[in-house]
């Protein structure tokens, strides 16, 4: 038998106890770090993490993302966890709300660079002749942009001059997409901060 069919099997064991002693014995080898302690933990909390995580974001793939770092933080902080205090379903669950509030924040970042985003592509590409007021907002964008790191400068010119999704940008340079999206959400950043109140003027 495999490693994996160890810790598998290890972690069916659990299922055969009664459900206090069950509990009591796999927050004891969580604790300790005892793998199939992880597995069975899983197996038994993945459901209520994942039904709270999707309550909160309306977003089964958020939710699942959740459910992961739900899973990954408790396992490298099991040693905070102590069992004489309350359950692991419970201290689970405090890990759970404090990643449901991380995806929300980080919905509101990306939301308020997706704005900051839009009023920067509709001042790039404005008409002067359609939008004379504008030309000046188009000047100063222009100006920041050409202190940005080229890296960034790229991306955002790609997106906007180009209108490139950040897939496309990715196949273009040869970046994986995560570095795109680096690159644009930290360039957007600094064009947001170095712009000051523009565009909500």
């Amino acid at each position: 038998m495999n490693a994996c069919g160890m810790v598998d099997a290890a972690a069916e064991a659990y299922a055969d106890e009664a459900p206090s002693a069950r509990e009591e014995r796999l927050a004891a080898a969580f604790a300790r770090g005892d793998e199939a302690g992880l597995a069975a933990a899983y197996r038994a909390w993945a459901p209520l993490v994942r039904a709270l995580a999707w309550r909160s974001l309306g977003d089964a793939r958020d939710a699942e993302d959740v459910t992961q770092q739900v899973f990954v933080a408790a396992w490298y902080g099991r040693h905070g966890y102590r069992p004489q205090r309350g359950p692991l379903a419970g201290w689970l669950v405090g890990i759970t709300r404090r990643k449901i509030a991380d995806a929300l924040a980080g919905r509101t970042r990306r939301a308020e660079l997706t704005a900051a985003a839009g009023a920067a592509a509709a001042v790039l590409t404005c008409d002067p002749a359609a939008c004379p007021e504008a030309v000046l907002d188009r000047l100063l964008v222009r100006r920041e942009l050409v202190k940005l790191p080229p890296a960034q400068q790229t991306v955002l010119r790609l997106a906007y001059y180009d209108d490139l999704s950040q897939t496309q940008i990715a196949e273009r340079t040869g970046w994986p997409l995560g570095t795109v999206k680096s690159h644009a959400r930290r360039g957007l950043h600094r064009l947001r901060e170095n712009l000051g109140t523009w565009p909500e003027d």
